[in-house]
C-alpha cells in the first residue's frame, strides 16, 4: 500500500471517516475533491469506566486541521449528540462555515452560548428546496426520518461522481414529528447514477423493519393506564419525536407533565422555536412537583443511558430534591442501551427496583415502548434498491454492524463494497474505487478542566490506581543514610487502618525501608535518585508479595 502524502490529495475523490466506524459515536467524516475538504458531522461518544473522571470522547481533527484552509465547510446531519456534540469544542480548531437544518441550528446555537470561543462560528441554515454550491462540492438535501427534527440525508455531486451519505435515518411510515424519508427523492437521485452510498450500518443485522413512533404513542397510552402512583419516563433527551408521543400517552391518562433535566429543558426549547410541540399541554414546574397527586403526573427525566450526573440517575439514588420514588410509582424506560452501557442502566434499574419502583422496559412492557431511529435490514435494501449505488461504505456502527451492510449489499448484488475503519483513507475516484492508505487519528477525552489525547499518560495512571491502589511513603535521612523519624506512609485502596492485622503490615513495610537504607549505607550509595528508587522497588515488591498485585508506589525523600 502506497503511503500517502498531501499532494496525493490534490486530485481525485476520498473519503476518510476520522470517528464512528468500528464504534458508537464520534462521527466525523471527511470527502476530499481535488484538494478541498468537506466534513460530515462532528459529534461526541461517551466514556466507560477504562475512563476515570472522563464523561464524553471526541474526534481528534488533527489530521484535517493541517488542511485547515482548505475545508469548504462542515454539514451537519442532524442534532444527535453523536453527531453535533463536538461542534463547540472542536471548531475553533476548524474555524469553518457550518451547514445544518433550522432545527440543528437552533440546538448548536444554544449550545454556543456556553463556549465563548464559538462566538464568531458562522452557521448557515439550509433546505431541501434548494442546492448548496461548495466548490467542488455540489449538495442537495433530503428529508429523512428519524427520531429528531428535520435530519437530512446528503446528496454530494462532485466532477467524479455521486456520493450518497445517509446521516441516521429509516423508514418510518407514520413519523409523529416530521415527513416520512423522501422515497421518491432517492429514485431520482438513483436514476441519476450513485458511485457511492456511505450510509448508517446501526442496525444492519437485525431483520425487518424499525416500525413506527406512532405505534410507540399507543404503546405508551396503554402502559400508562392503571397506575395509581407516579410514573417516571426516561428517553434519549434529543428524541423530540419520543417527548411528544410521552404527552400524548400522558394527557390521554389525565396525567400532567414534568421536565428534569436542563437537556430537555433545551431541547423542548428548541423545537418550540421552530414550531413543533405546539400541540400538547403546557409542562408542569419541577417546583410544583410535591403538591400533585402522584396519579395525576408523569415525569419525563434524561439519564436513559445510565449517566452518572443526569436527572434519572439522582432521582434513583434519591439525590433530587422534593422528589423520592417509592412503592407505587413505575419507571418506564422508553429508549434502547448503547453497547456499552448496558451495567450502568442495570445499576439505576436496582437503585429504584430496591427502593419499591416497578421497573419497565422493552423487555417487559408488553407493548411497544420504543422503536429505533435506525434502519433494520430490509430499509437497508429499500435504500440499495432506490439508490443503485456502484459501491457501499458501512460506517455508524460496531465492526459486527459494518460487516452487515457489507454483506446484505453483496446478497443486493451491488458491485463493489469496503469495510473502512477509523483513518481509512479511501479513494473513490478516478478509477475503481480502492482502500489506499491509513492516516493516524484517535479520540479525546474531555475532564471537567480539559481536553487531552484518551490515551494520555494521566488517564493511564488513574486507571491503574483504580485496580492497584497506591502507596505514598515520605522517608527522611541525615547525611549520613539514617533514618531521622519513622517513615510516613499512606496506603490507599490496601488497608482502612481498622485491623489491628494491617498494623503489622506497615510495621514490615518499615523494616524493608530500614533493611534496604543499612544496605545502600554499606554500599556507600550517597546519590538521592538511586536511594529513592532502590526503596520504591523494595516497597513495591513487599506490598506485591502481601496483597497480590503491584501498587503505585511513591517515595518522597528528605535529606535533614
Amino acid at each position: 500500500m502506497k503511503k500517502i502524502d498531501k499532494s496525493d490529495f490534490a486530485q481525485g475523490l476520498h473519503f476518510v471517516p476520522l470517528g464512528g466506524s468500528e464504534q458508537f459515536g464520534v462521527n466525523f467524516n471527511l470527502y476530499c475533491c481535488d484538494g478541498k475538504w468537506l466534513i460530515m458531522d462532528c459529534g461526541i461518544g461517551f466514556a466507560d469506566e477504562r475512563f476515570p473522571n472522563v464523561d464524553i470522547f471526541l474526534p481528534d481533527p488533527k489530521f484535517i486541521e493541517a488542511y485547515k484552509k482548505d475545508i469548504a465547510g462542515l454539514v451537519v446531519t442532524h442534532a444527535h449528540e453523536d453527531h453535533v456534540g463536538a461542534v463547540p469544542y472542536l471548531w475553533p480548531r476548524l474555524k469553518c462555515p457550518i451547514y445544518c437544518t433550522k432545527f440543528t441550528a437552533a440546538v448548536l446555537r444554544a449550545k454556543f452560548h456556553d463556549f465563548p470561543n464559538c462566538k464568531d462560528a458562522k452557521i448557515i441554515e439550509v433546505d431541501c428546496e434548494n442546492e448548496l454550491d461548495l466548490d467542488p462540492f455540489s449538495l442537495k438535501f433530503i428529508h429523512v426520518a428519524h427520531s429528531i427534527p428535520q435530519a437530512v440525508l446528503t446528496v454530494i455531486s462532485t466532477r467524479y461522481g455521486r456520493v450518497v451519505h445517509s446521516g441516521d435515518w429509516n423508514l418510518d411510515p407514520a413519523p409523529v414529528l416530521g415527513v416520512q424519508t423522501d422515497e421518491a427523492a432517492l429514485r431520482a437521485v438513483g436514476e441519476s447514477g450513485v458511485l457511492a452510498y456511505i450510509g448508517d450500518s446501526t442496525n444492519a443485522p437485525i431483520p425487518g423493519r424499525a416500525g413506527s413512533e406512532t405505534d410507540v404513542e399507543a404503546g405508551l397510552g396503554k402502559v400508562f393506564q392503571g397506575i395509581d402512583g407516579r410514573i417516571l419516563v426516561t428517553i434519549f433527551a434529543s428524541n423530540v419525536g419520543r417527548i411528544q408521543s410521552i404527552c400524548r400517552a400522558a394527557e390521554k391518562a389525565g396525567r400532567s407533565v414534568c421536565l428534569l433535566g436542563r437537556s430537555l429543558h433545551r431541547m423542548v426549547s428548541n423545537a418550540r422555536e421552530c414550531g413543533y410541540l405546539g400541540d400538547i399541554q403546557d409542562f408542569v414546574s419541577e417546583r410544583d412537583l410535591p403538591r400533585l397527586s402522584a396519579d395525576k403526573i408523569l415525569i419525563i427525566a434524561t439519564g436513559s443511558q445510565g449517566e452518572s450526573r443526569a436527572a434519572l440517575a439522582r432521582i434513583a439514588r434519591g439525590d433530587w430534591k422534593g422528589l423520592k420514588m417509592g412503592r407505587q410509582d413505575v419507571a418506564v424506560f422508553s429508549s434502547k442501551a448503547i453497547p456499552g452501557n448496558e451495567k450502568d442502566i442495570n445499576l439505576i434499574k436496582n437503585h429504584l427496583s430496591a427502593s419499591g419502583v416497578r421497573v419497565i422496559d422493552g423487555s417487559n412492557a408488553g407493548y411497544k415502548i420504543h422503536v429505533s431511529g435506525h434502519p433494520y435490514r430490509d430499509e437497508i435494501r429499500d435504500m440499495f434498491s432506490w439508490l443503485k449505488p456502484e459501491l457501499v461504505v458501512p460506517v455508524h456502527g460496531e465492526y459486527l454492524m459494518l460487516e452487515a451492510q457489507s454483506s446484505l449489499a453483496k446478497e443486493c448484488n451491488i458491485p463493489q463494497t469496503i469495510i473502512p475503519q477509523n483513518g481509512s483513507v479511501i479513494r473513490l475516484a478516478p478509477g475503481t474505487p480502492v482502500l489506499v492508505d491509513h492516516v493516524q487519528t484517535g479520540v479525546l477525552a474531555v475532564e471537567p478542566q480539559r481536553i487531552i489525547p484518551s490515551d494520555h499518560v494521566a488517564i493511564q495512571e488513574r486507571r491503574k490506581l483504580q485496580f492497584s491502589g497506591a502507596a505514598h511513603i515520605t522517608v527522611a535521612i541525615n547525611a549520613s543514610g539514617v533514618l531521622v523519624f519513622d517513615p510516613q506512609m499512606t496506603l490507599i485502596g490496601m488497608i482502612d487502618g481498622a485491623d489491628e492485622g494491617e498494623q503489622d503490615i506497615l510495621g514490615d513495610l518499615q523494616q524493608e525501608i530500614e533493611d534496604t537504607l543499612v544496605d545502600l549505607s554499606d554500599d556507600g550509595v550517597v546519590d538521592e535518585i538511586r536511594i529513592e528508587e532502590d526503596l520504591r522497588v523494595a516497597c513495591r515488591r513487599y506490598l506485591t508479595n502481601v496483597f497480590g498485585f503491584k501498587p503505585k508506589v511513591s517515595i518522597h525523600l528528605l535529606r535533614v
